[in-house]
């Protein structure tokens, strides 16, 4: 009989680790850089996030006044609609809760749409971004979160496809509706949730 040799079977699978969406790969150490639009020059000093629509209280804060509010960290993984993922990484900045607490959301609010310095826009479901599943970051590993991801802050909702948690973000405008954003009007899923692989409209 003839012997059989490990090479007829190949090398064995490495086991998949859990924390990965379907259709995902772990980029380990690299953040790929990935932009629709070109790299703002924002100073802090110019920078202001607000809070905007069905709210009872509309709300801007400077960089150093939306520092001053209570502080919060996610840890955890983010995952790109371009099949990366990144494990095991941290944020810190202050969670969408309690800006939206401060502004106070109006009953009819099911939505919001958030904006960047740059024009760019994205559309979700405000369950997407309360009840602590949403950040305005402005660190990452514990050091300032850099330009071309999206410092000096960026929206950060770490459920859905990372095109959702907008780069440079100026505010949200919270809506009674579902308004598409920049990539959702280009064939994106509206809602994007990475472990049911929402990709692209009709998936």
């Amino acid at each position: 009989m003839a012997k059989v040799t490990r090479g007829f079977f190949g090398r064995p699978e490495r086991a998949r680790d859990g924390r990965l969406p379907p259709g995902q790969y772990d980029v380990g150490d690299d953040w790929p850089v990935l932009t629709a639009e070109v790299t703002p020059k924002l100073s802090t000093e110019a920078w202001t996030f607000s809070l905007e629509g069905l709210v009872e209280r509309p709300t801007t804060w400077t960089w150093d006044e939306i520092r001053a509010l209570p502080a919060s960290t996610y840890a955890g993984d983010i995952h790109c609609v371009t099949t990366w993922s990144k494990l095991g990484v941290t944020f810190d900045g202050v969670s969408v809760d309690t800006l939206l607490e401060a502004a106070g959301t109006l009953p009819a609010a099911t939505h919001v749409l958030a904006f960047s310095h740059t024009g760019y826009t994205t559309s979700l479901p405000l369950a997407d971004v309360t009840g602590g599943r949403a950040w305005v970051a402005w660190d990452f590993g514990g050091a300032p979160l850099q330009v071309e991801h999206g410092g000096p802050a960026r929206l950060l909702v770490p459920d859905l496809y990372f095109w959702k948690s907008a780069k440079w973000v100026a505010g949200l405008r919270v809506l009674d509706h579902d308004e598409a954003g920049f990539w959702e009007r280009n064939g994106y899923h509206d809602r994007g949730d990475p472990w049911l692989e929402q990709r692209y409209q009709g998936d």
